[in-house]
Formats: structure tokens, sequence, C-alpha cells
């Protein structure tokens, strides 16, 4: 078989695992037979020929998932009523395996040209969930400096999460946020991260290679397109943060990291804590760039002082997945001047649960 189709069925299958892990049977299954279906040169693989062939996901899953997201879109905008039927996020009920598989199949098979085209496009997920795994971050800078926080985001998306401040989170009797906020995070935590904290924002900015705009119907379509469709929780705390972003501006640069963080960290900002922050975005950069990335911040660092301190914030994935299987990433913080370095919390990719450690 060919070298290219076998690595791309190996891909959806591996996806399948993550996704039946991650409470969705729905994409669990379509995956796995998708992967068949490839093996067989079926329809699946003729919409996977070329990027598969191209060898654009040496990475990892995103092929897999760029090809849910790209089906999905289909679904939401109507042009695969059948399989609506058994999406979750269009009100639909899944049930039986086999129908919701023949509904996807004949889905792909009509609309493969249309298809290809969104298959290239990278994963724009902005997973709004991740905010209740960075919040406890960004409340230690605050309480630690005692200064608002300038916020930097790198590969923002849409920029929803650099909203965190406008959504609020509980855990046990402990509260922070906004007591009228639609997106909330309930339930989620395991210890008591440091809600006790006033924290301010004085600035927010992020930068994509290429951002979606939340203000439009393309963007909203696409953002929505990338949540798994019988996930109708996160599709809630979606739908609250596109409310939030449209009462609150956030800039988003179409830019590369590793050019627009030394740009923004340039010069030292007086009377603000800035903070630089980023989910599940490493692994999709190359070596080199994460090492620039990471000599931007240590010679940053090296200029911070307490009036004009800098933090660096990440939840990325871990490199202990035997010990985390359902907390695969890890939260951590590197604070200047003075240079701290420590792990805050486990989390699940989504950002549920978190596993508060700090």
């Amino acid at each position: 078989m060919d070298p290219a189709r076998l690595a791309t069925a190996k891909l959806l299958r591996e996806q399948s695992v993550w996704c039946r892990q991650l409470q969705s049977p729905l994409y669990a299954t379509l995956l796995e037979r998708a992967a068949d279906d490839v093996e067989a040169s079926g329809p699946c693989w003729d919409v996977l020929l070329d990027e598969a062939e191209r060898g654009s996901d040496k990475g990892g899953s995103a092929l897999a998932l760029r090809f849910m997201a790209s089906v999905h879109r289909l679904v939401l905008a109507g042009h695969a009523p059948d399989l609506a039927k058994h999406y979750p996020s269009t009100g639909g009920t899944y049930q039986d395996d086999e129908s919701a598989w023949e509904a996807f199949r004949s889905a792909v098979e009509e609309h493969v040209e249309d298809l290809r085209p969104f298959v290239r496009r990278q994963c724009q997920t902005n997973e709004v969930g991740r905010a209740a795994a960075l919040v406890g971050g960004f409340l230690l800078v605050a309480r630690a400096t005692g200064l608002p926080l300038r916020i930097l985001e790198v590969g923002a998306s849409a920029g929803l999460n650099l909203r965190w401040d406008r959504y609020l989170y509980r855990a046990g009797d402990l509260a922070w946020g906004d007591p009228v906020s639609p997106v909330r995070f309930d339930d989620v935590y395991e210890g008591r991260p440091p809600f006790d904290v006033r924290a301010s924002v004085a600035e927010r900015r992020g930068c994509d290679l290429d951002p979606v705009d939340p203000a439009t119907d393309h963007g909203r379509l696409s953002l929505r397109s990338s949540v798994w469709a019988d996930q109708t929780r996160r599709f809630e705390l979606l739908e609250g943060a596109l409310q939030v972003a449209a009462e609150v501006p956030a800039g988003v640069d179409r830019a590369d990291a590793a050019g627009w963080v030394p740009e923004q960290l340039a010069r030292p900002e007086e009377g603000m804590a800035t903070v630089v922050f980023h989910s599940v975005v490493m692994d999709q950069l190359p070596l080199v760039a994460r090492t620039q990335l990471r000599t931007a911040f240590e010679d940053a660092g090296s200029h911070a002082t307490r009036s004009a301190p800098l933090a660096w914030l990440r939840m990325e994935g871990s490199y202990s997945y035997a010990q985390l299987r359902f907390l695969p990433h890890e939260v951590w913080l590197t604070t200047w001047p003075g240079r701290e370095e420590r792990k805050l919390a486990d989390t699940g990719a989504h950002g549920r649960p978190v596993r508060w450690l700090a």
C-alpha cells in the first residue's frame, strides 16, 4: 500500500483513540471508519490525498482534526442534512455507529471538491475552555506584582482567550470573574486556584498566522466547525465567548510568533506586568521558532524590573503521557526579574479538568 495512505490511516486512528478518551464517541467512531476508507481508497482518501502526499501533517493529529472540521462545516452550513441528524451540534442525536458512518461517507463522497480547500486550512479551534487552566497563572502574576496586566497571546486565533478576565470561574466556595458572564466554568477544578486576588487587564493583543474575525459570519462558522460535534458543552462556552468578544475589543495581528514576540518585548512597559501566554501552540511550531521564542523571553526577562515585570504563561502538551493519561497537558509560569519557573497545573486538552498544584 502507498506509504502516504498508510500514514494517513494511522493518523486518523491515533486521533480516534484520543477522541474516545476525550469523550467524543461520535468522532472516535467516524475517524476509525474513515481510516478504513482511506486504506480502501474511498472518498475520504480522495479528500485527504493531496495534503497527505504533500506531507503537510508531519507533526501529528492536525490533518485528522482539519478533516473533521471540514465535514462539520458542511453540516453547520446546511449542506449535509442526513449527517446533521447524527450531529448534536445541529440538534441531531448520535446513537447508531453504522448509520452515522453511512451518512458521513455519503456527505464526503458528495462534497469531495468542496472539502479539499478546507482541509488545507490550519486548525483554528480557539478553545475557550483553556481559559480555566490559564486564569490561575494570570492571577498569580497580579498578586505578585500588584500591577495591571498587559496580556499578549501567541497563536490567538480569534482572541477569545484574550478576554479571559470577562469570564466566571468557580472552585468550591470560591469564585472569580464577571458574575453575569455568559462564559462560566463550574465543576472544573481539583484544588484551589488563587481566586482571592484582584486583577485588571490594561492592554490585550495577540498574533496569529491566520487570524479569525469573530465579528463575521465566516469567522464564527470557522470557529464552530472546529468544535467536536458531540461536545455540546464546548459549544455553549464558544457561544458565550462570541458574545463577550462583541463587547470587548482585542486586536489580533497577522504575524509570525518568532518575529512578533521580540517586537512586543523590545522595551519594558513601565507600570504594567506583561504576560505572554499561549495554549497548545508549541507543537505546531518548527523547532527553530520554538528556540527563537525561548531566546526572546530570556533576553526580555534580563531587562525586566519590579516596575516592568515579565511573565511567560503556557499550557502545552506534557511529556509524561503515560502518567497523565487523561490530563495530557501542563500549565507552567516563568517570571522575571529573578527568573522563577514553576508548574501550576495539570489539565485536559480542552481545559477540563484542571488539577491545580501551585
